[in-house]
């Protein structure tokens, strides 16, 4: 960076190391630690780089985040260059999806909150893939990336290090391999739909409340079950409409993946169908909690089981969606707190 300006020439807003103060680290990106700050009277998040070889994600991280401004994805304030490399950005005090999901005490939310996030999520992506004359790709799209505001109501999308305008080499992502797309880490050639897939994968967390590929512990093993055409076991009594969806977003073929402008506008109609997001989400997280990367943790390594059954056979009840949106999916609020007593995972919200 030099004279405020990223090496692609984008404005970027130069932050003098005197006007920060750092406080309590919050957590680990694609590249360094993330601390809480204040600047000029903000509370503001602070990622540090803290080798050489970080520094080109750096620099990415701030010509991407330059470049973009949605509501849906966290705003860059600006960076100081030099001694300490440091990006400062909004700070969003619910902590991310991730440990909204998966950490203790749970925290309690219905379909609509789910369907919410899901839609943020696939505006943001929609927004980043719509630049001309080449779409951005994410490329690191999974719930830790996902950051929550207002209550755990509002979605940021955030961690822009590996973020780029075309297929390359993606390098020490290990953490990321139960959402990464197949392409990705065979280096074969990719686009836009990488983000798909993980988007697909993001939705079945969300809905079971699982950890994608859990039982396979090691990044190696997610990735030669997923290059094998392995995918997390389909969720017991799901509307066909977002079954439908989902494994379309986990195609193998990724010419055969939907656009996420599909996504969005099959999400936006689903969410006019459903009642309960104005409901408070009890317990939401906050980033002040421990934010390490649990989701890099060792898993117990077992066989994963893909298992399959029609929708049809399971009867929901007659506030299920149906096939053509014609009926509201059932919202009412429950603690999803899953008992896996059968091979389909259940649902942790009520369809």
């Amino acid at each position: 960076m030099e004279n405020g300006q990223s090496s692609d020439g984008y404005d970027i807003q130069e932050i003098f190391l005197q006007d920060l103060y750092l406080q309590q680290s919050i957590g680990k990106g694609s590249f360094g630690v993330i601390y809480k700050g204040t600047w000029k009277g903000l509370t503001v998040a602070v990622k540090k780089v803290e080798t050489e070889l970080q520094n080109t994600a750096f620099l990415n991280e701030i010509t991407q985040l330059s470049r973009v401004s949605h509501e849906n994805i966290i705003h860059l304030y600006g960076a100081c260059a030099g001694l300490h490399n440091l990006i400062i950005v909004e700070y969003a005090d619910g902590g991310s999806l991730y440990q909204l999901l998966h950490n203790s005490p749970l925290t309690q939310y219905n379909l609509a909150h789910a369907v919410s996030w899901l839609l943020q999520c696939a505006k943001a992506v929609a927004y980043l893939h719509s630049f001309q004359p080449r779409p951005i790709l994410h490329r690191d799209l999974k719930s830790p990336n996902l950051l929550l505001m207002n209550g755990a109501k509002m979605i940021k999308l955030c961690d822009f290090g590996t973020a780029c305008e075309f297929s390359t080499v993606m390098s020490d992502n290990r953490g990321s391999a139960a959402w990464m797309a197949p392409e990705v880490f065979e280096g074969t050639m990719y686009s836009e739909k990488c983000d798909v897939y993980s988007w697909g994968i993001l939705l079945w967390e969300v809905l079971t409340r699982r950890v994608p590929f859990q039982d396979l512990g090691l990044a190696v093993r997610i990735m030669w079950a997923v290059h094998q055409r392995q995918r997390p076991p389909l969720i017991r009594g799901c509307p066909k409409p977002i079954e439908n969806i989902m494994k379309r977003c986990w195609d193998h073929d990724h010419a055969r993946r939907p656009h996420m402008e599909e996504i969005l506008e099959i999400f936006q109609t689903i969410f006019r169908f459903l009642k309960g997001v104005d409901i408070p989400i009890a317990n939401p997280p906050s980033s002040d909690d421990s934010m390490t990367d649990s989701y890099m943790s060792p898993y117990r390594a077992s066989s994963l089981e893909r298992t399959s059954q029609d929708v049809s056979e399971l009867g929901y009840d007659s506030n299920g969606l149906t096939d053509n949106l014609g009926e509201p999916l059932n919202p009412s609020f429950q603690l999803p707190n899953v008992n896996l007593s059968s091979q389909l995972p259940q649902p942790c919200v009520n369809f």
